[in-house]
């Protein structure tokens, strides 16, 4: 008889399924290659910058910015993330903190660049969110992330296969909801208000949705391992294309 996965959020435990850290696992090569992207278009040079990334989790978001030569700091609200983070660190000398998105106890105007993960499609508040990353940007600095279209499709996958369905389920159940799923439209005026200037927008998918359903699927079944999973789902940029799920884009820090 087959029993069912323990599910729980930034936990290391051997029998269990932690879908946040799934979710960066699969997430990290298309976040850093997008980054890339922008810091080339804005010729923002990584030596002698600061980043800061909110959500961070286990870390590996912002120890991915720091090998390209930032000085980092990892802001999240989870206590227990912050300790996986800081056991996981390899001599990137990264900071780690405990943070809410909605109150980030920094200085203002001291980063170059703001990279927002697993966040903006969980907050209540979505305008602090921004007001607070605005804040502890200087003028002309980056603001990077990654979010949830709120589309029948999004829906499907988020509050169904992987909150859900008992077969697909990596996630707590409430942990997504379709109010707090967010169309480019919305964090754009949202980034307005804040004194963002929306810049881009770019879906991101699998290269093959199968692979996706076989990874969660055979994760939750004990065949395959968390470091297994990015190979096998491989997402790709699809930067002219309409998201339908998932999508990455930045804005820039008004004067």
């Amino acid at each position: 008889m087959t029993h069912a996965p323990h599910i729980a959020l930034d936990s290391a435990g051997p029998a269990v399924v932690d879908g946040r850290h799934i979710r960066a696992l699969t997430f990290q090569s298309v976040r850093m290659e997008y980054l890339r992207q922008v810091l080339s278009e804005l010729g923002l040079a990584a030596a002698g910058s600061r980043a800061l990334v909110i959500g961070s989790g286990r870390g590996l978001p912002a120890r991915g910015i720091a090998r390209l030569g930032f000085e980092v700091v990892a802001a999240d609200p989870s206590p227990a993330a912050t300790a996986l983070a800081r056991d996981a660190d390899d001599g990137l000398f990264v900071t780690y903190v405990t943070s809410s998105a909605e109150e980030l106890e920094l200085p203002d105007g001291s980063f170059d660049l703001v990279y927002c993960a697993d966040t903006l499609e969980i907050t209540e508040r979505p305008d602090a969110v921004l007001a607070e990353a605005a804040r502890v940007l200087r003028p002309g600095g980056a603001f990077v992330y990654d979010t949830v279209n709120r589309t029948p499709v999004a829906r499907l996958i988020y509050l169904g296969a992987f909150q859900s369905f008992p077969g697909t389920r990596i996630m707590p159940r409430g942990r997504y909801a379709a109010g707090r799923l967010r169309r480019p439209a919305e964090l754009a005026r949202a980034f307005e208000r804040a004194g963002l200037s929306a810049k881009d927008v770019s879906s991101f998918k699998p290269r093959d949705v199968r692979s996706l359903v076989r990874a969660t699927r055979g994760r939750r079944r004990g065949s395959l391992t968390d470091e297994q999973l990015p190979e096998l789902v491989d997402m790709v940029l699809v930067p002219d294309g309409s998201p339908v799920v998932t999508y990455l884009g930045y804005a820039v820090r008004q004067p």
